[in-house]
């Protein structure tokens, strides 16, 4: 697997989020177009696709949150690609790149028709913590942070 690092202009991106999207407009039901309004790819300047054999297999993106600290967007990877660590690779390449514009925390929400990427970021380290923002007061939504080291 090659990761590269990108923005929200690439087309590869792109296409990943569209599949994303379509599957998110699945798992959260009516909830979705509630959602879909946060994650609008247009501002990310921070993102990566995973490439095996060529074939673009999975994305990721962080986004300024505040002083210090990104937030995790657009984590996907390919149903037929799934199971073999790429969501890991995708996340610690996110994190290495927070630490590289001097963000010591990554945060990040999920829902909980997700079980999948909660399990995920429980491997990877992050805490669960009270909802944020927009997020708060909503039910079907699950919060997380990482504190990341940073670079020497």
């Amino acid at each position: 697997m090659k990761i590269i690092r990108t923005n929200a202009g690439n087309p590869d991106f792109a296409e990943l989020v569209k599949h994303l999207d379509a599957e998110l407009a699945v798992r959260d039901g009516e909830d979705h177009a509630f959602y879909a309004q946060f994650n609008k790819i247009a501002p990310i300047k921070y993102a990566v696709v995973a490439y095996e054999n060529g074939q673009a297999s999975g994305c990721g993106a962080i986004k300024e949150f505040d002083a210090g600290t990104m937030e995790v967007k657009r984590m996907y990877v390919l149903p037929e690609h799934r199971g073999k660590g790429f969501a890991t690779q995708i996340l610690t390449e996110l994190e290495q790149w927070a630490a590289e514009l001097s963000c010591n925390r990554c945060v990040l929400e999920t829902g909980k028709n997700q079980p999948e990427a909660i399990a995920l970021y429980y491997r990877n380290g992050y805490t669960r913590i009270p909802n944020y923002g927009q997020y708060e007061g909503v039910e079907n939504s699950v919060c997380f942070e990482k504190v990341i080291p940073s670079l020497p």
